[in-house]
Protein backbone atom coordinates (compact mmCIF):
# COMPACT_ATOMS: atom_id res chain seq x y z
CA UNK A 1 0.00 0.00 0.00
CA UNK A 2 1.12 3.14 -0.89
CA UNK A 3 -0.69 6.27 1.07
CA UNK A 4 -0.46 9.16 2.77
CA UNK A 5 -1.94 12.56 4.22
CA UNK A 6 -0.72 14.56 6.57
CA UNK A 7 -1.72 13.77 10.14
CA UNK A 8 -3.54 15.85 13.22
CA UNK A 9 -2.88 16.56 16.45
CA UNK A 10 -3.54 19.33 18.63
CA UNK A 11 -1.29 21.81 20.23
CA UNK A 12 -0.17 20.55 23.45
CA UNK A 13 -2.48 19.75 26.58
CA UNK A 14 -5.31 21.49 25.51
CA UNK A 15 -6.34 20.62 21.81
CA UNK A 16 -7.81 17.15 21.26
CA UNK A 17 -5.41 14.62 18.84
CA UNK A 18 -7.30 13.86 16.03
CA UNK A 19 -8.82 10.21 16.68
CA UNK A 20 -8.18 10.25 20.81
CA UNK A 21 -9.67 12.52 23.72
CA UNK A 22 -8.69 13.24 26.90
CA UNK A 23 -7.68 9.81 28.90
CA UNK A 24 -10.51 11.50 31.19
CA UNK A 25 -13.04 11.48 28.67
CA UNK A 26 -12.75 8.66 26.20
CA UNK A 27 -16.17 7.45 25.98
CA UNK A 28 -18.89 10.30 25.78
CA UNK A 29 -21.14 9.20 23.46
CA UNK A 30 -23.94 10.97 21.67
CA UNK A 31 -23.58 14.12 24.26
CA UNK A 32 -20.85 15.44 22.37
CA UNK A 33 -22.11 14.82 18.70
CA UNK A 34 -22.44 17.27 16.47
CA UNK A 35 -24.08 16.66 12.92
CA UNK A 36 -21.56 17.39 9.88
CA UNK A 37 -22.44 16.46 5.83
CA UNK A 38 -20.51 17.15 2.92
CA UNK A 39 -21.33 18.36 -0.65
CA UNK A 40 -20.84 14.73 -2.87
CA UNK A 41 -17.74 14.91 -5.53
CA UNK A 42 -19.12 13.09 -9.15
CA UNK A 43 -17.04 10.28 -10.20
CA UNK A 44 -14.93 12.07 -12.64
CA UNK A 45 -16.40 11.62 -16.44
CA UNK A 46 -14.23 13.68 -18.50
CA UNK A 47 -10.61 13.59 -19.67
CA UNK A 48 -10.12 16.47 -17.97
CA UNK A 49 -12.14 15.39 -14.61
CA UNK A 50 -9.96 12.59 -14.48
CA UNK A 51 -6.75 14.36 -14.49
CA UNK A 52 -7.41 16.83 -11.56
CA UNK A 53 -8.06 16.64 -7.95
CA UNK A 54 -11.91 17.16 -7.33
CA UNK A 55 -13.46 18.06 -3.52
CA UNK A 56 -16.34 18.85 -1.59
CA UNK A 57 -16.72 22.47 -1.90
CA UNK A 58 -19.06 22.84 0.88
CA UNK A 59 -19.39 21.16 4.78
CA UNK A 60 -22.22 21.40 6.51
CA UNK A 61 -22.00 21.71 10.41
CA UNK A 62 -24.98 21.86 12.83
CA UNK A 63 -27.16 23.21 9.92
CA UNK A 64 -24.53 26.08 8.99
CA UNK A 65 -22.37 25.76 5.82
CA UNK A 66 -19.14 26.30 5.39
CA UNK A 67 -16.99 26.69 2.14
CA UNK A 68 -13.95 24.56 2.17
CA UNK A 69 -11.99 23.26 -0.87
CA UNK A 70 -8.85 20.80 -1.52
CA UNK A 71 -5.67 22.99 -0.68
CA UNK A 72 -2.33 22.18 -1.86
CA UNK A 73 1.00 23.04 0.32
CA UNK A 74 3.63 21.53 -1.95
CA UNK A 75 4.55 19.18 -4.19
CA UNK A 76 7.54 16.75 -5.15
CA UNK A 77 10.13 18.26 -6.31
CA UNK A 78 9.19 21.94 -4.91
CA UNK A 79 12.23 23.95 -4.66
CA UNK A 80 11.95 25.90 -1.45
CA UNK A 81 15.32 28.08 -0.31
CA UNK A 82 17.28 26.22 -2.43
CA UNK A 83 16.16 22.27 -1.16
CA UNK A 84 13.86 19.96 -2.97
CA UNK A 85 10.91 18.54 -1.92
CA UNK A 86 11.21 14.73 -2.20
CA UNK A 87 14.88 14.78 -3.17
CA UNK A 88 16.71 11.33 -2.26
CA UNK A 89 20.01 11.47 -0.43
CA UNK A 90 22.20 8.76 0.48
CA UNK A 91 24.35 7.80 3.56
CA UNK A 92 26.61 10.43 3.28
CA UNK A 93 24.29 13.21 2.83
CA UNK A 94 24.86 13.24 -1.44
CA UNK A 95 21.90 13.14 -3.76
CA UNK A 96 21.33 9.43 -5.27
CA UNK A 97 21.44 9.81 -8.94
CA UNK A 98 19.37 7.98 -11.50
CA UNK A 99 20.65 5.91 -13.95
CA UNK A 100 19.91 8.88 -16.57
CA UNK A 101 21.70 10.70 -14.18
CA UNK A 102 19.35 13.19 -12.68
CA UNK A 103 18.76 13.11 -9.36
CA UNK A 104 16.26 11.08 -7.64
CA UNK A 105 13.41 13.10 -6.52
CA UNK A 106 9.99 10.34 -5.03
CA UNK A 107 6.92 11.43 -6.37
CA UNK A 108 5.66 8.75 -3.63
CA UNK A 109 4.24 11.49 -0.97
CA UNK A 110 2.86 9.42 2.00
CA UNK A 111 1.98 10.14 5.41
CA UNK A 112 2.72 14.34 6.89
CA UNK A 113 1.78 15.10 10.28
CA UNK A 114 1.22 18.76 11.88
CA UNK A 115 3.18 19.83 14.39
CA UNK A 116 2.11 23.09 16.26
CA UNK A 117 5.87 23.89 17.73
CA UNK A 118 6.10 27.22 20.34
CA UNK A 119 4.47 29.69 17.61
CA UNK A 120 5.50 28.18 14.20
CA UNK A 121 3.99 24.69 12.85
CA UNK A 122 5.63 22.32 10.91
CA UNK A 123 5.20 19.18 8.91
CA UNK A 124 7.00 16.03 8.91
CA UNK A 125 6.21 13.98 5.94
CA UNK A 126 7.88 10.96 4.31
CA UNK A 127 8.39 9.37 0.73
CA UNK A 128 7.46 5.69 0.28
CA UNK A 129 10.85 4.81 -1.41
CA UNK A 130 13.92 2.39 -1.50
CA UNK A 131 15.89 4.56 -0.29
CA UNK A 132 13.52 6.72 1.55
CA UNK A 133 13.23 10.12 2.82
CA UNK A 134 11.63 11.82 5.29
CA UNK A 135 11.28 15.88 5.11
CA UNK A 136 10.27 18.40 7.84
CA UNK A 137 8.42 21.45 6.33
CA UNK A 138 8.03 25.12 8.31
CA UNK A 139 4.26 26.25 7.29
CA UNK A 140 2.55 29.66 7.66
CA UNK A 141 -0.70 29.89 8.35
CA UNK A 142 -3.02 32.25 7.65
CA UNK A 143 -4.50 33.74 10.89
CA UNK A 144 -7.48 35.38 8.97
CA UNK A 145 -8.25 31.52 6.84
CA UNK A 146 -6.22 29.09 8.28
CA UNK A 147 -4.78 28.57 4.86
CA UNK A 148 -1.26 26.93 5.12
CA UNK A 149 1.77 27.82 3.61
CA UNK A 150 5.20 25.92 2.95
CA UNK A 151 7.85 28.64 3.81
CA UNK A 152 11.03 26.16 3.56
CA UNK A 153 11.98 22.16 3.81
CA UNK A 154 14.76 20.20 4.83
CA UNK A 155 15.59 16.46 4.48
CA UNK A 156 16.18 14.62 7.71
CA UNK A 157 19.03 12.51 8.31
CA UNK A 158 18.62 8.53 9.04
CA UNK A 159 22.18 7.99 8.69
CA UNK A 160 22.84 6.55 11.87
CA UNK A 161 19.92 3.78 11.12
CA UNK A 162 21.91 3.12 7.79
CA UNK A 163 18.65 4.97 6.31
CA UNK A 164 14.95 4.69 5.96
CA UNK A 165 12.66 2.02 4.67
CA UNK A 166 9.60 2.10 2.60
CA UNK A 167 7.87 4.42 4.97
CA UNK A 168 3.93 4.29 4.40
CA UNK A 169 1.54 5.35 6.62
CA UNK A 170 1.54 7.06 10.09
CA UNK A 171 0.28 9.10 13.05
CA UNK A 172 1.12 11.88 15.65
CA UNK A 173 1.29 10.34 18.71
CA UNK A 174 -0.60 12.07 21.80
CA UNK A 175 2.85 13.88 23.11
CA UNK A 176 2.83 15.54 19.38
CA UNK A 177 5.70 13.65 17.73
CA UNK A 178 5.36 12.27 14.30
CA UNK A 179 5.03 8.18 14.41
CA UNK A 180 6.06 6.75 10.82
CA UNK A 181 6.63 3.22 9.40
CA UNK A 182 8.49 1.01 7.56
CA UNK A 183 6.69 -1.46 5.15
CA UNK A 184 7.84 -4.74 3.46
CA UNK A 185 10.67 -5.67 5.09
CA UNK A 186 13.44 -7.50 3.65
CA UNK A 187 13.50 -11.41 3.74
CA UNK A 188 17.05 -11.88 6.13
CA UNK A 189 16.49 -15.80 5.37
CA UNK A 190 16.98 -15.25 1.77
CA UNK A 191 20.10 -13.33 1.63
CA UNK A 192 23.24 -14.39 -0.52
CA UNK A 193 26.70 -13.61 -0.38
CA UNK A 194 26.69 -10.52 -2.13
CA UNK A 195 24.28 -9.36 -0.19
CA UNK A 196 21.33 -9.36 -2.47
CA UNK A 197 17.89 -10.83 -1.60
CA UNK A 198 15.46 -10.06 -4.35
CA UNK A 199 14.92 -6.99 -6.78
CA UNK A 200 12.68 -5.13 -3.98
CA UNK A 201 15.42 -4.57 -1.73
CA UNK A 202 18.36 -4.10 -4.33
CA UNK A 203 17.34 -0.38 -5.16
CA UNK A 204 18.62 0.30 -1.15
CA UNK A 205 22.16 -0.50 -2.50
CA UNK A 206 21.98 3.28 -3.59
CA UNK A 207 22.49 4.36 -0.13
CA UNK A 208 25.51 3.22 0.54
CA UNK A 209 27.26 3.71 -2.77
CA UNK A 210 25.95 0.31 -5.03
CA UNK A 211 27.13 -2.50 -2.05
CA UNK A 212 24.70 -4.44 -0.68
CA UNK A 213 27.26 -6.04 1.39
CA UNK A 214 26.92 -2.52 3.65
CA UNK A 215 23.67 -3.28 4.59
CA UNK A 216 21.36 -4.91 6.83
CA UNK A 217 18.10 -5.80 6.35
CA UNK A 218 17.22 -6.53 9.84
CA UNK A 219 17.45 -2.66 9.91
CA UNK A 220 14.59 -1.91 8.52
CA UNK A 221 11.18 -2.68 8.94
CA UNK A 222 10.75 -1.12 12.02
CA UNK A 223 8.86 2.24 13.43
CA UNK A 224 10.67 5.90 13.26
CA UNK A 225 9.67 8.50 15.70
CA UNK A 226 10.37 12.23 14.98
CA UNK A 227 10.48 14.53 17.76
CA UNK A 228 10.79 18.26 16.58
CA UNK A 229 12.57 19.83 19.07
CA UNK A 230 12.60 23.43 19.16
CA UNK A 231 11.10 26.58 16.43
CA UNK A 232 14.61 26.24 14.65
CA UNK A 233 12.94 22.87 12.92
CA UNK A 234 15.94 20.59 14.91
CA UNK A 235 14.60 16.95 15.07
CA UNK A 236 14.72 13.68 17.62
CA UNK A 237 15.65 10.86 15.05
CA UNK A 238 14.46 7.26 16.78
CA UNK A 239 13.54 3.95 15.36
CA UNK A 240 11.37 1.87 17.86
CA UNK A 241 12.64 -1.89 17.60
CA UNK A 242 10.45 -3.20 20.77
CA UNK A 243 7.86 -2.46 18.35
CA UNK A 244 8.45 -5.42 16.21
CA UNK A 245 9.84 -5.62 12.71
CA UNK A 246 7.20 -6.26 10.23
CA UNK A 247 5.17 -4.54 7.08
CA UNK A 248 4.38 -1.83 9.15
CA UNK A 249 1.32 0.24 7.98
CA UNK A 250 0.32 2.16 10.81
CA UNK A 251 0.80 2.59 14.69
CA UNK A 252 -1.79 4.32 16.56
CA UNK A 253 -1.19 5.09 19.92
CA UNK A 254 -4.46 5.02 22.11
CA UNK A 255 -5.26 8.14 24.76
CA UNK A 256 -3.69 6.26 27.53
CA UNK A 257 -0.17 6.81 25.96
CA UNK A 258 0.87 3.23 26.29
CA UNK A 259 -1.33 1.05 24.28
CA UNK A 260 -0.32 1.19 20.74
CA UNK A 261 -2.24 -0.58 18.03
CA UNK A 262 -0.18 -1.60 14.55
CA UNK A 263 -1.56 -3.10 11.14
CA UNK A 264 0.61 -5.45 8.93
CA UNK A 265 0.77 -4.42 5.37
CA UNK A 266 1.57 -7.75 3.83
CA UNK A 267 0.10 -11.53 2.53
CA UNK A 268 -0.70 -13.29 5.81
CA UNK A 269 0.16 -11.05 8.08
CA UNK A 270 -0.26 -10.53 11.94
CA UNK A 271 -2.66 -7.83 13.50
CA UNK A 272 0.07 -6.15 16.66
CA UNK A 273 -0.54 -4.71 20.46
CA UNK A 274 2.42 -3.15 21.82
CA UNK A 275 1.79 -1.81 25.30
CA UNK A 276 4.59 0.45 26.93
CA UNK A 277 6.29 0.43 30.10
CA UNK A 278 5.57 4.42 30.45
CA UNK A 279 3.26 6.53 29.05
CA UNK A 280 4.61 8.91 26.62
CA UNK A 281 7.39 6.32 26.25
CA UNK A 282 7.50 3.69 23.26
CA UNK A 283 11.32 2.62 24.07
CA UNK A 284 10.36 -0.59 26.19
CA UNK A 285 7.33 -2.64 26.62
CA UNK A 286 5.50 -5.93 25.65
CA UNK A 287 4.16 -6.64 22.13
CA UNK A 288 1.41 -9.03 21.38
CA UNK A 289 -0.04 -10.60 18.26
CA UNK A 290 -3.75 -11.32 17.72
CA UNK A 291 -5.96 -14.57 17.49
CA UNK A 292 -9.18 -14.68 15.35
CA UNK A 293 -11.55 -16.43 17.00
CA UNK A 294 -14.14 -16.60 14.41
CA UNK A 295 -17.66 -16.60 15.33
CA UNK A 296 -19.49 -15.84 11.62
CA UNK A 297 -17.88 -16.32 7.71
CA UNK A 298 -20.60 -14.08 6.30
CA UNK A 299 -19.08 -11.08 4.32
CA UNK A 300 -15.99 -9.97 6.05
CA UNK A 301 -16.69 -12.05 8.77
CA UNK A 302 -16.83 -11.78 13.02
CA UNK A 303 -14.56 -13.00 15.63
CA UNK A 304 -13.53 -12.42 19.38
CA UNK A 305 -10.15 -11.69 19.61
CA UNK A 306 -7.59 -12.51 22.44
CA UNK A 307 -3.66 -11.58 22.14
CA UNK A 308 -0.82 -14.07 22.21
CA UNK A 309 2.12 -12.25 24.28
CA UNK A 310 5.27 -12.46 22.41
CA UNK A 311 7.19 -10.58 25.40
CA UNK A 312 8.95 -7.72 27.15
CA UNK A 313 11.69 -6.39 25.26
CA UNK A 314 13.35 -2.85 25.31
CA UNK A 315 14.96 -0.77 22.26
CA UNK A 316 18.75 -1.06 23.72
CA UNK A 317 18.70 -4.72 24.06
CA UNK A 318 17.28 -5.10 20.46
CA UNK A 319 19.94 -2.64 19.11
CA UNK A 320 22.17 -4.40 20.64
CA UNK A 321 21.58 -7.34 18.27
CA UNK A 322 21.33 -5.45 15.79
CA UNK A 323 24.91 -4.08 16.36
CA UNK A 324 26.19 -7.81 16.61
CA UNK A 325 24.80 -8.08 13.20
CA UNK A 326 22.93 -11.52 13.86
CA UNK A 327 21.88 -13.26 10.87
CA UNK A 328 18.45 -15.66 9.93
CA UNK A 329 20.71 -18.54 10.92
CA UNK A 330 21.55 -17.34 14.23
CA UNK A 331 18.04 -17.00 15.49
CA UNK A 332 16.51 -19.80 13.75
CA UNK A 333 16.88 -23.81 12.69
CA UNK A 334 14.98 -24.31 9.68
CA UNK A 335 13.79 -28.06 8.66
CA UNK A 336 11.97 -29.61 5.50
CA UNK A 337 8.38 -30.91 6.27
CA UNK A 338 7.50 -34.11 6.37
CA UNK A 339 5.42 -35.64 3.19
CA UNK A 340 1.71 -35.04 5.17
CA UNK A 341 2.96 -31.69 5.70
CA UNK A 342 3.80 -31.93 9.45
CA UNK A 343 6.91 -31.25 11.23
CA UNK A 344 9.48 -32.65 12.50
CA UNK A 345 10.00 -33.36 16.11
CA UNK A 346 10.87 -30.20 17.93
CA UNK A 347 9.88 -28.09 15.00
CA UNK A 348 7.01 -25.54 15.18
CA UNK A 349 4.74 -24.34 11.93
CA UNK A 350 4.59 -20.75 10.99
CA UNK A 351 2.75 -19.69 8.30
CA UNK A 352 3.33 -15.86 8.17
CA UNK A 353 4.11 -14.37 4.88
CA UNK A 354 2.34 -18.09 3.46
CA UNK A 355 6.02 -19.33 4.06
CA UNK A 356 4.89 -22.29 5.51
CA UNK A 357 8.22 -23.33 7.33
CA UNK A 358 8.91 -25.88 10.36
CA UNK A 359 11.24 -23.31 12.62
CA UNK A 360 13.33 -23.95 15.77
CA UNK A 361 14.56 -20.84 18.06
CA UNK A 362 18.13 -21.25 18.76
CA UNK A 363 19.57 -21.32 22.51
CA UNK A 364 18.11 -17.61 23.83
CA UNK A 365 17.07 -16.25 21.07
CA UNK A 366 13.49 -16.05 21.98
CA UNK A 367 13.59 -12.23 22.52
CA UNK A 368 15.69 -11.70 19.60
CA UNK A 369 13.46 -13.62 17.72
CA UNK A 370 9.94 -12.08 18.95
CA UNK A 371 11.50 -8.37 17.16
CA UNK A 372 13.96 -9.17 14.44
CA UNK A 373 11.40 -11.72 13.17
CA UNK A 374 7.73 -11.05 14.95
CA UNK A 375 5.77 -12.25 11.87
CA UNK A 376 7.64 -15.66 12.01
CA UNK A 377 7.41 -15.59 15.94
CA UNK A 378 3.87 -14.84 16.23
CA UNK A 379 2.84 -17.87 13.98
CA UNK A 380 4.80 -19.66 15.95
CA UNK A 381 3.44 -18.56 19.29
CA UNK A 382 -0.48 -19.99 17.74
CA UNK A 383 -1.16 -16.08 16.59
CA UNK A 384 -3.07 -15.70 13.55
CA UNK A 385 -1.45 -14.88 10.47
CA UNK A 386 -3.75 -14.66 7.73
CA UNK A 387 -5.15 -11.23 7.93
CA UNK A 388 -4.83 -10.02 3.82
CA UNK A 389 -3.61 -6.58 3.18
CA UNK A 390 -4.36 -4.31 6.74
CA UNK A 391 -3.85 -0.50 6.24
CA UNK A 392 -4.82 2.05 8.55
CA UNK A 393 -6.74 2.34 11.93
CA UNK A 394 -8.58 4.96 14.24
CA UNK A 395 -10.43 5.38 16.93
CA UNK A 396 -13.95 6.73 17.73
CA UNK A 397 -13.99 8.63 21.27
CA UNK A 398 -17.65 8.95 21.18
CA UNK A 399 -18.81 5.32 20.98
CA UNK A 400 -14.88 3.85 21.88
CA UNK A 401 -14.58 1.65 19.24
CA UNK A 402 -11.97 1.77 16.28
CA UNK A 403 -11.56 1.17 13.17
CA UNK A 404 -9.43 -0.88 10.58
CA UNK A 405 -9.31 -0.70 6.76
CA UNK A 406 -8.66 -4.29 5.20
CA UNK A 407 -7.67 -3.59 1.94
CA UNK A 408 -8.62 -7.14 0.42
CA UNK A 409 -10.09 -9.81 2.04
CA UNK A 410 -8.59 -12.62 0.32
CA UNK A 411 -5.87 -15.30 0.41
CA UNK A 412 -5.36 -16.41 4.01
CA UNK A 413 -8.30 -14.99 4.95
CA UNK A 414 -10.64 -17.63 2.77
CA UNK A 415 -10.97 -21.35 3.64
CA UNK A 416 -8.05 -23.18 1.50
CA UNK A 417 -9.54 -20.62 -1.60
CA UNK A 418 -7.91 -17.90 -3.65
CA UNK A 419 -10.11 -15.63 -5.62
CA UNK A 420 -12.60 -17.85 -4.26
CA UNK A 421 -11.39 -21.43 -5.73
CA UNK A 422 -9.84 -23.96 -4.38
CA UNK A 423 -6.17 -23.20 -3.00
CA UNK A 424 -4.31 -24.40 -0.24
CA UNK A 425 -0.61 -22.20 -0.70
CA UNK A 426 -2.28 -19.67 1.97
CA UNK A 427 -3.47 -21.69 4.63
CA UNK A 428 -1.09 -24.94 4.09
CA UNK A 429 0.51 -25.04 7.17
CA UNK A 430 -1.11 -22.54 9.12
CA UNK A 431 -3.99 -23.16 11.54
CA UNK A 432 -6.45 -21.77 9.04
CA UNK A 433 -8.53 -19.27 12.33
CA UNK A 434 -9.95 -17.10 9.12
CA UNK A 435 -12.53 -18.74 7.11
CA UNK A 436 -14.69 -16.29 4.93
CA UNK A 437 -17.04 -17.68 2.74
CA UNK A 438 -15.29 -16.12 -0.09
CA UNK A 439 -13.05 -12.81 -1.15
CA UNK A 440 -14.21 -9.50 -1.23
CA UNK A 441 -11.69 -7.58 -3.85
CA UNK A 442 -13.09 -4.18 -2.93
CA UNK A 443 -12.04 -4.85 1.04
CA UNK A 444 -13.85 -4.18 4.22
CA UNK A 445 -13.37 -1.40 6.95
CA UNK A 446 -13.95 -2.95 10.41
CA UNK A 447 -15.65 -2.16 13.86
CA UNK A 448 -13.65 -3.22 16.75
CA UNK A 449 -14.84 -2.81 20.20
CA UNK A 450 -12.40 -2.42 22.77
CA UNK A 451 -12.40 -3.53 26.82
CA UNK A 452 -10.36 -0.34 28.37
CA UNK A 453 -7.96 -0.27 25.52
CA UNK A 454 -7.72 -3.77 24.62
CA UNK A 455 -9.73 -4.86 21.54
CA UNK A 456 -12.27 -7.96 22.24
CA UNK A 457 -14.10 -8.21 19.47
CA UNK A 458 -13.80 -7.65 14.90
CA UNK A 459 -16.49 -7.20 12.83
CA UNK A 460 -17.84 -5.96 9.44
CA UNK A 461 -18.64 -2.70 9.21
CA UNK A 462 -18.23 -1.07 5.45
CA UNK A 463 -17.48 -3.34 2.69
CA UNK A 464 -16.99 -2.71 -1.27
CA UNK A 465 -19.12 -4.67 -4.05
CA UNK A 466 -17.61 -5.81 -7.05
CA UNK A 467 -19.06 -4.98 -10.21
CA UNK A 468 -18.96 -6.22 -14.25
CA UNK A 469 -15.70 -3.80 -15.58
CA UNK A 470 -17.31 -0.97 -16.95
CA UNK A 471 -16.04 1.73 -19.95
CA UNK A 472 -12.95 2.88 -17.33
CA UNK A 473 -12.23 -0.33 -16.28
CA UNK A 474 -14.30 -0.12 -13.01
CA UNK A 475 -14.90 -3.53 -11.26
CA UNK A 476 -15.75 -2.28 -7.96
CA UNK A 477 -18.94 -0.26 -7.32
CA UNK A 478 -18.46 3.72 -7.77
CA UNK A 479 -21.27 4.27 -4.61
CA UNK A 480 -19.09 2.17 -2.73
CA UNK A 481 -15.41 1.88 -1.12
CA UNK A 482 -12.71 -0.10 -3.02
CA UNK A 483 -9.49 -1.25 -1.47
CA UNK A 484 -10.48 1.24 1.48
CA UNK A 485 -6.36 1.97 2.66
CA UNK A 486 -6.54 4.16 5.46
CA UNK A 487 -9.55 5.34 8.45
CA UNK A 488 -9.56 8.60 10.30
CA UNK A 489 -12.50 9.63 11.94
CA UNK A 490 -13.86 13.56 13.04
CA UNK A 491 -13.95 13.69 16.80
CA UNK A 492 -17.14 15.13 17.94
CA UNK A 493 -19.24 13.58 14.97
CA UNK A 494 -20.22 10.40 13.89
CA UNK A 495 -18.35 10.39 10.74
CA UNK A 496 -15.32 8.08 9.81
CA UNK A 497 -13.29 9.17 6.75
CA UNK A 498 -12.10 6.32 4.63
CA UNK A 499 -9.31 6.93 1.91
CA UNK A 500 -8.92 4.44 -1.17
CA UNK A 501 -5.69 2.96 -2.49
CA UNK A 502 -7.45 0.49 -5.43
CA UNK A 503 -6.39 -0.26 -8.74
CA UNK A 504 -10.29 -1.05 -9.09
CA UNK A 505 -11.51 2.36 -9.46
CA UNK A 506 -10.09 4.45 -12.50
CA UNK A 507 -10.18 7.19 -10.09
CA UNK A 508 -9.29 6.67 -6.58
CA UNK A 509 -12.08 8.41 -3.88
CA UNK A 510 -11.64 9.79 -0.38
CA UNK A 511 -15.29 8.89 1.34
CA UNK A 512 -17.30 10.45 4.52
CA UNK A 513 -19.41 7.04 5.79
CA UNK A 514 -22.21 8.26 8.74
CA UNK A 515 -22.06 5.73 11.23
CA UNK A 516 -25.77 6.79 11.96
CA UNK A 517 -27.41 6.82 8.47
CA UNK A 518 -24.82 4.19 7.50
CA UNK A 519 -24.18 6.63 3.76
CA UNK A 520 -21.36 6.96 2.17
CA UNK A 521 -20.29 10.59 0.89
CA UNK A 522 -17.56 10.75 -1.94
CA UNK A 523 -15.60 13.58 -1.06
CA UNK A 524 -12.56 13.82 -3.16
CA UNK A 525 -11.33 11.99 -6.27
CA UNK A 526 -7.98 11.98 -7.55
CA UNK A 527 -5.77 11.98 -11.06
CA UNK A 528 -5.40 8.56 -12.88
CA UNK A 529 -3.08 6.61 -11.11
CA UNK A 530 -2.44 8.02 -8.04
CA UNK A 531 -3.72 6.83 -4.45
CA UNK A 532 -5.19 8.59 -1.48
CA UNK A 533 -2.71 8.40 1.00
CA UNK A 534 -2.91 8.47 4.86
CA UNK A 535 -6.46 11.04 5.33
CA UNK A 536 -5.91 12.58 8.76
CA UNK A 537 -8.20 14.68 10.21
CA UNK A 538 -6.76 17.56 12.76
CA UNK A 539 -9.51 19.09 15.10
CA UNK A 540 -7.99 22.45 15.99
CA UNK A 541 -4.72 24.12 14.81
CA UNK A 542 -4.88 27.54 16.29
CA UNK A 543 -9.11 28.07 16.02
CA UNK A 544 -9.26 25.73 12.55
CA UNK A 545 -9.54 21.37 11.48
CA UNK A 546 -7.73 20.37 8.59
CA UNK A 547 -7.91 16.61 6.55
CA UNK A 548 -4.91 16.24 5.18
CA UNK A 549 -4.69 14.29 2.05
CA UNK A 550 -1.71 13.38 0.08
CA UNK A 551 -1.78 12.11 -3.19
CA UNK A 552 0.36 10.04 -4.49
CA UNK A 553 1.93 9.28 -7.23
CA UNK A 554 -0.17 10.45 -10.46
CA UNK A 555 0.28 8.03 -13.39
CA UNK A 556 2.01 5.91 -11.18
CA UNK A 557 -0.07 2.83 -11.12
CA UNK A 558 -2.52 2.94 -14.25
CA UNK A 559 -2.52 5.21 -17.56
CA UNK A 560 0.65 6.13 -17.75
CA UNK A 561 -0.20 6.76 -21.34
CA UNK A 562 -2.17 9.88 -20.91
CA UNK A 563 0.14 11.85 -19.14
CA UNK A 564 1.07 14.52 -21.52
CA UNK A 565 2.90 17.01 -19.13
CA UNK A 566 5.75 15.50 -16.98
CA UNK A 567 4.65 18.03 -14.06
CA UNK A 568 1.44 16.45 -13.71
CA UNK A 569 3.40 13.10 -11.87
CA UNK A 570 4.56 15.21 -9.04
CA UNK A 571 2.67 14.25 -5.98
CA UNK A 572 0.52 16.72 -3.95
CA UNK A 573 0.53 16.86 -0.27
CA UNK A 574 -1.89 19.57 0.93
CA UNK A 575 -5.50 18.86 3.05
CA UNK A 576 -9.44 19.68 2.53
CA UNK A 577 -11.05 22.42 4.52
CA UNK A 578 -10.13 24.59 6.20
CA UNK A 579 -12.91 24.11 8.89
CA UNK A 580 -14.39 25.42 11.57
CA UNK A 581 -13.32 24.12 14.74
CA UNK A 582 -16.05 21.38 15.63
CA UNK A 583 -17.56 21.34 19.27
Amino acid sequence: MKKYILLSIATAAALTFAGCSDDNNDNDGAALASTISFSEVKVPETDAEKRSILASDTVTINGVDHSISYNTIIRSGDILNGNTYGLIYDKNGSPVIETDGSQMVSVSSDFASLLPIGNKLFMVSHFETRPAAMYITELDQDEATGKLTALNTKNIDFSAFNGLWVPCAGSVTPWNTHLGSEEYPPNAAAIDENGYIDSYYEPMANYVGGDLTALNPYDYGWVPEIEVLDENGNVKVQKHYTMGRFAHELSYVMPDKKTVYQSDDGTNGVFYKFVADTAGDLSAGTLYAAKWNQTSSVGGGTANITWVDLGHATNEEIKAALDAKYKFGDIFTVADRNTDNTCPTGFIPSNWAYKNECLKINDGMEKIASRLESGRYAGMMGATTEFSKMEGITYNPQNHEMYMAMSRTEKGMEDYKYDNQTEDKYDKGGPNHIRLQERNHCGVVYKMALDGYNITTMESLVEGEGMEADASGNTCRLDKISMPDNVTFIPNTDTLIIGEDTSYHQNDMIWAYNLTSKNLTRIQTTPYGSETTSPYYYPNINGFGYLTSVVQHPFGESDQDQLTNPDEAKAYTGYIGPFPVIK
